[in-house]
């Protein structure tokens, strides 16, 4: 009977299973932190444990840390995974660690994607991890600024991970190659493109790995090409969450690069961000706003462009419209700059946020009804249509007793430049009206 289940194959382990780092010195990337003298090298090396966050994408070994560290410092090791479980299994890992605890026994709690646990789930682990009976260790891809209980994350270290580079990625290749796929050969242009499709992730490194195999295998295949590679795989997206930090460091990205006049940066954000499956009418909200805020008047156009660019997609859909939005993001790139709108809109709303409900002077009230009229509503108003340069000099529009703010202040860049010589000349109108008033008074 034993002969017979001696036949039977295995179940096959996958490729990233089997190329899980054994020691610190087999993970790839990540020197910034692993290297001789950099934090998670000194921490295995002090034999002292601490709660932390790994926070970094997918595929660049965060699990594999925590279970080297459980290694190392012969800890029990448990998993969680915040997306399938709850309090009741927080409860039961807590159960099992204090089991180990009293047979001697230190415990490792590994709780995956910890940002996806509430605020009551995570309050759960506080208790334990100030006792100390467990370790935390979670593992996140989103900012623990903003998904991380401040509570929790003041009681863990923060370790930042970084996508592999192609000098990591190309050495995973080659060790991946020799223990998945020892007889098959690749043109060193089919292994760019495995790596570039990888983008930094090493277990999607591996997986495409598998996948050519199985594939290469089917087709009687010995040397893979990059054509094959292409045919092989389904189209894959690179890193990108819709909801996640991703989303928000590039869109940052692409508002920083518009600001900066860049075109050439302006789109690789724009098709990073669209080839990653962004909502282009999002992108092109955004680059309505980046309009105003960012060129404002000194190039009023650019308003009109973004809204006409949002429009064009509206009519034509992908993948057409989407070149209006690029046209539209090399506009503003390429326009002058003038943040002066931003600015003064933000301080009149701040102003009169904190100010009194001044009421509006009789002068500019409208009078529809002749008791208005009778109260002066409306009297001495000056129609500046009917005056020199269609200009009212010296009239006043603010709330009586307000002073000038200032708040508009024109830049010296593209139209703007010719609005601010306006106002100036305006100003000098009014400084004129003033001195004759103040000097008629002083006549007897």
């Amino acid at each position: 009977m034993s002969d017979l289940f001696d036949s039977v194959d295995p179940p096959r382990v996958p490729l990233a299973e089997r190329m899980r780092p054994r020691t610190l010195d087999e993970v790839a990337g990540q020197r910034h932190l692993l290297g001789p003298g950099k934090p998670l090298r000194l921490a295995f090396a002090s034999g002292k444990l601490h709660s932390m966050i790994l926070w970094g994408p997918p595929g660049v070994g965060k699990t594999t840390l925590a279970r080297l560290m459980a290694q190392a410092f012969d800890a029990e090791f448990i998993a969680l995974s915040a997306v399938f479980s709850g309090v009741k299994d927080i409860r039961e890992a807590v159960a099992q660690a204090q089991a180990e605890k009293a047979r001697g026994r230190h415990t490792i709690l590994f709780v995956d994607e910890v940002h996806r646990f509430n605020k009551a789930q995570q309050d759960a682990f506080l208790p334990y991890v100030e006792q100390g009976l467990v370790t935390l260790i979670g593992a996140t891809t989103e900012n623990p600024s903003f998904e991380v209980n401040s509570a929790l994350l003041s009681r863990a270290a923060v370790y930042v991970l970084e996508p592999l580079d192609d000098e990591a990625l190309g050495g995973l290749f080659e060790r991946a190659c020799r223990v998945g796929c020892p007889d098959l050969a690749f043109a060193e242009t089919a292994r760019e493109r495995m790596i570039g499709s990888a983008d930094g992730d090493a277990r999607r490194l591996m997986n495409l790995i598998e996948q050519i195999q199985v594939a290469a295998e089917t087709a009687g295949v010995g040397t893979v090409t990059p054509e094959f590679v292409d045919e092989a795989l389904a189209s894959t997206l690179r890193r990108f969450d819709k909801g996640g930090e991703a989303f928000y460091d590039q869109i940052s990205a692409l508002h920083k690069s518009i600001r900066g006049s860049n075109p050439d940066a302006a789109l690789y954000w724009l098709c990073r961000m669209l080839d990653g499956g962004a909502d282009a009418l999002y992108l092109g909200r955004r680059l309505v706003r980046m309009a105003i805020e960012d060129v404002g008047l000194a190039d009023p156009r650019a308003l009109e462009i973004t809204l006409n660019a949002c429009a064009t997609y509206e009519r034509l859909g992908s993948p057409e419209g989407e070149l209006a939005l690029a046209e539209a993001a090399i506009f503003l790139a390429c326009a002058a700059k003038s943040n002066a709108v931003y600015n003064a809109y933000n301080a009149a709303r701040k102003h009169v946020a904190g100010d009194v409900s001044r009421p509006v002077p009789i002068h500019l009230r409208n009078a529809p009804t002749r008791l208005m009229k009778d109260l002066g509503y409306g009297n001495a108003y000056r129609y500046a249509h009917d005056e020199p340069e269609a200009y009212s000099a010296g009239e006043t529009y603010l709330p009586d007793g307000m002073a000038l703010p200032g708040w508009y202040r024109p830049t010296p860049y593209g139209l703007e430049a010719k609005i601010a010589a306006k106002l100036e000349h305006l100003r000098e109108l009014d400084a004129r009206e003033l001195a004759r008033r103040a000097n008629d008074a002083g006549k007897p």
